[in-house]
């Protein structure tokens, strides 16, 4: 009886965060080790699938670098970065298309179909959704890789409001029908300001931020952020993803995550539960 008891107790403690949420988008960058780990890509699905039987509006943008690279490899084909950016030649971009638009994108799909939902997988290119422009980086050319420009959430509408989950692969377009790369935690971020949503998560491969002694830091607020990129608090790859969600939160998006994706159900433990833990919040 006692197990029973704890497990409607769960359930009460998500109900004022059902009652919030419901109806509402949240964003979800997915990649990292949650992607490649057997257990964790099926949490994740069911975590989604949930959140859309319950009234949210997920909608995935995944990554894929790993996948790219060994794609790569396997094809005798190098890889190139500039400031954590893939130099993408045309060939290159051949692979990216092949990889994200298909094996992956696919690969998610079917995932959250066999936990019961109904998904969707896209591109960035499908209805111009991601309209990009070509990225320079310091003044230098790095290929086809995209700094987003515009974004037209009309596809996703269309596809939220008939009842699938959107799957997106982070893959823009110019306005000559020219495909590039788009780094995922941008295009999340971009996705999320554009369909104002209520929430931004980016699921890594590390806790969260880490204070100097490599403990977590539950919450941050956006105007912290400099200072600890100051003092070396915020370093290396997680610079880029606390830049994505301040970014976010000053276009309207009304909180940003950074989420420990090695956790199981991680996304239902971030928005479901009063616990801290599962990563650092950043709030305007």
């Amino acid at each position: 009886m006692q197990s029973l008891i704890e497990k409607a107790d769960v359930l009460v403690e998500a109900l004022p965060y059902m009652r919030r949420f419901v109806g509402k988008t949240i964003i979800i960058k997915y990649g990292g080790h949650a992607m490649t780990d057997d257990s964790l890509r099926a949490s994740f699905a069911v975590d989604v699938v949930l959140l859309k039987f319950i009234g949210l509006k997920p909608v995935i943008v995944h990554g894929g670098g790993p996948q790219i690279a060994a794609t790569l490899d396997r094809l005798g084909m190098e890889s190139t970065f500039v400031e954590g950016l893939r130099v993408t030649d045309d060939e290159t971009m051949d692979v990216v298309e092949m990889v994200l638009g298909g094996k992956v994108n696919r690969e998610v799909v079917d995932s959250i179909q066999r936990a019961g939902g109904r998904s969707v997988g896209l591109t960035g290119s499908d209805g111009a959704l991601l309209q990009v422009c070509r990225k320079q980086v310091n003044g230098k050319d790095i290929g086809r890789v995209g700094e987003i420009v515009e974004i037209d959430p009309r596809v996703l509408d269309s596809v939220s409001e008939s009842g699938f989950i959107p799957v997106i692969a982070p893959i823009g377009v110019d306005r000559d029908g020219l495909t590039y790369n788009v780094n995922a935690d941008e295009a999340a971020g971009g996705l999320a300001s554009a369909l104002e949503s209520e929430k931004l998560m980016l699921l890594t491969d590390v806790e969260g931020v880490l204070d100097s002694e490599g403990t977590l830091i539950s919450q941050i607020k956006a105007g912290e952020v400099e200072k600890y990129f100051l003092d070396g608090t915020i370093t290396g790859g997680m610079i880029p993803k606390v830049r994505c969600c301040v970014d976010a939160l000053e276009h309207g998006v009304s909180r940003a995550h950074i989420v420990d994706g090695r956790v199981l159900h991680a996304v239902l433990l971030e928005i479901f539960t009063d616990d801290a833990g599962v990563g650092t919040l950043l709030t305007p």
